[in-house]
This record gives structure tokens, sequence and C-alpha cells, in this order.
């Protein structure tokens, strides 16, 4: 497996990435994810994509570096998934590791992510991971008039 990080205006993150991430994030069109990456990448958001031995892409990883004042400075992953087809494989937690091993090169203290109340299966793949439940999220739509 090999895990690379993609730069906006690659075409592997439009033709690779977005299909696995869509798993996950089916509200996303080709237009809208190269918006949010042109918008996010000078926000620290980068991506990454997991390769299997064939050269398909069958895991895909949005992250950022942030400092703040609860954590100082973590890695946060926006997204994690693995295509339906090479779940149980290794690739979540080979990306887990890739990602891991940014954050310790980049200086952070914690690595975090969020993850919807009913995604029970992924749960139980970040407590195996280690990862600990620390918190609550709270969210609120907010009307754009």
């Amino acid at each position: 497996m090999k895990i690379l990080d993609l730069e906006p205006g690659d075409a592997r993150l439009a033709a690779d990435l977005l299909p696995v991430l869509r798993e996950l994030r089916p509200h996303l069109t080709e237009d809208l994810f190269r918006e949010v990456y042109e918008k996010g990448h000078a926000q620290g958001l980068r991506f990454s994509a997991a390769y299997d031995d064939e050269g398909a892409c069958v895991g895909a990883a949005g992250w950022r570096i942030v400092d703040n004042t609860s954590q100082i400075r973590m890695l946060y992953v926006d997204d994690l998934v693995t295509a339906e087809g090479a779940r149980s494989t290794g690739v979540g937690r080979r990306l887990l590791g890739h990602l891991e091993g940014r954050a310790r090169e980049a200086g952070c203290l914690h690595l975090n992510l969020d993850s919807g109340t009913q995604r029970t299966d992924a749960h139980r793949f970040y407590l195996r991971e280690r990862l600990s439940i620390v918190a609550f999220n709270f969210d609120k739509v907010l009307d754009l008039d």
C-alpha cells in the first residue's frame, strides 16, 4: 500500500480520492469538493489517498494541523474513510498511522477527530486504535438569510 498527499489541482483528487470520500460525504460534487479544497488548503486542509498494490484508491483522509488553547497543537482529521470493498483489510489502520506520523513530525500533542453518533463500526475501530472519547460535539445549523 502507498499513501500519497495530494495537493489542489492534482487530477487524482477527482479521479481517485473523491469517489472514496463520497462514501462518507455523499453530498460532495466534484465542483464543491474542488472549491472546498481550494479554500480549505489556505487554512491548512490536506488530503491523503491510500492506494492498493494494483493502483486503486482504497482510502482517503482529510486533515489539518490546528493550534488552539485546549490541545495546543493537534492534527485534526476532517475525514477518514476506507472504500467499502477494502474495509477490514488494514487500510484505515495504515491511514491513521500515516496521520499519526504527520502529527508527530509537526510537533502535535494530539490526533483528534469527530465521528457521527450513528457510525458505530467506526467507533469500534477508533477505540481499537486506542483513540479515546473525550468530548461531545454540539452543532447548530444556521440560516443564511
